[in-house]
């Protein structure tokens, strides 16, 4: 995200990169007298059937947007303040109830709010002074324009800020061409900052811009900057309340239409039912295996080498499906995945070649098996339905591009 403040207007651009299909744009109405009309932008739903505000403004440009941030954890350096208990509540109250960043901050100030430990929000107002909320620390400024990414600024250096992509894009606009408060000026500067990911997802999926004098937001979807939908605050408050969903409102765009096709175990209650399924079935292998050698003095034609191997074959794959079901961001970022601190899921993202690998000799153990006359029926029917559960992984791999290396 970004502020440009010149000659008393003060714009404000962000980018919401995320996987969702639910984007939406709502318009509330203040409850009292002290209170502002606010439009808010989002797509992250929570309990009670909402919608998390990821940006937003009211009717007297006070402007905010969020942004995923890393931040060590630290001890609750807030015990004695308010608990925030409902993220919507709190996010709304503060454009309801707020004019300045001196209200927001005095407001802030009253919550513990370290529970956003993982995310940093700017605070903007129309003189284009800001407030930037990180989770133990708060930050003023005033200059006449400033770019945030994916940091909190009291913890990162200018070096490794430059490191990411999507801001030093921004920050190198900024230097190369003169400022201006104009949509023109920052449709190219959101242009230049949104991302767009060889695979499905996490590319930008919302543009807001926000003109903080005239009260208007500027919306462009999926990454797509030909098209434009402007909404007027006041104009939007005279209707009532209202939610808009945002897909609704732009042509087809065949980048976003394949995204809100593509099903994983995060989007799809009967996939992770399935993936449970074959975890499940594949620890029931596993034991009739074992209990087949010592079913009858001799075993019915496999081998304690051939049940370890099929075994640790299968309990890798549990372990791998339970990633799977419990790390959506692994069907989104490039494969093979590499999670930003963890060995163990960065490596695990190379079971799915293991059993490409494997696969072919499994199947050749499974083929001898059957024209072994001293192999049992029962032996047989297990080997082919454990081979079944290896087809049916690599097939939902291939689908899910865990095989796509080269892109």
């Amino acid at each position: 995200m970004y502020k440009i403040t010149v000659d008393g207007k003060t714009m404000v651009g962000c980018n919401e990169d995320a996987w969702r299909t639910t984007s939406k744009i709502w318009f509330e109405n203040p409850d009292g007298p002290d209170e502002y009309g606010a439009v808010f932008t989002g797509s992250r739903q929570v309990p009670g059937n909402r919608t998390a505000p990821q940006s937003g403004m009211n009717e007297v440009g006070l402007t905010f947007s969020r942004l995923v941030a890393y931040h060590p954890t630290q001890d609750n350096p807030f015990p004695d303040r308010i608990s925030i208990t409902d993220e919507v509540d709190y996010l709304s109250d503060i454009l309801h109830g707020c004019a300045t960043v001196e209200d927001v901050k005095k407001h802030i100030e009253q919550y513990d709010h370290s529970l956003f430990y993982d995310h940093v929000f700017m605070y903007i107002d129309s003189t284009g002074k800001y407030l930037i909320v990180e989770p133990y620390k708060l930050i003023e400024g005033n200059d006449a324009y400033y770019v945030l990414s994916n940091f909190c600024p009291s913890i990162t250096s200018s070096q490794q800020a430059s490191k990411l992509e999507r801001f030093r894009n921004g920050a190198d606009f900024l230097q190369l061409h003169e400022a201006t408060a104009s949509l023109d000026y920052c449709t190219a500067l959101s242009d230049t900052m949104h991302v767009c990911r060889s695979r499905n997802g996490d590319g930008t999926l919302l543009t807001s811009i926000w003109d903080t004098k005239a009260k208007l937001v500027n919306l462009y979807f999926y990454h797509s900057y030909d098209t434009a939908v402007q909404f007027v605050l006041s104009e939007e408050l005279a209707k009532g309340n209202h939610v808009v969903n945002i897909p609704e409102l732009f042509p087809p765009n065949p980048e976003f239409e394949r995204l809100a096709t593509y099903k994983t175990p995060s989007n799809t209650v009967e996939l992770r039912i399935v993936l449970v399924i074959i975890a499940g079935l594949l620890a029931c292998f596993s034991f009739l295996f074992g209990i087949s050698l010592f079913w009858k003095n001799e075993p019915d034609g496999v081998s304690f080498r051939s049940v370890m191997g099929i075994s640790a074959m299968n309990l890798i794959l549990i372990a791998y499906i339970l990633v799977l079901i419990t790390n959506k961001n692994i069907f989104y970022f490039d494969a093979p995945y590499q999670h930003y601190d963890s060995n163990v899921l960065s490596a695990s993202s190379y079971t799915p070649f293991l059993l490409l690998l494997t696969i072919i000799p499994f199947t050749f153990f499974t083929m001898r098996r059957f024209t072994a006359v001293k192999t049992g029926n029962w032996i047989k029917g297990l080997l082919a339905a454990n081979n079944l559960m290896y087809l049916m992984l690599i097939l939902g791999f291939a689908y899910w591009g865990l095989y796509n290396v080269w892109s």
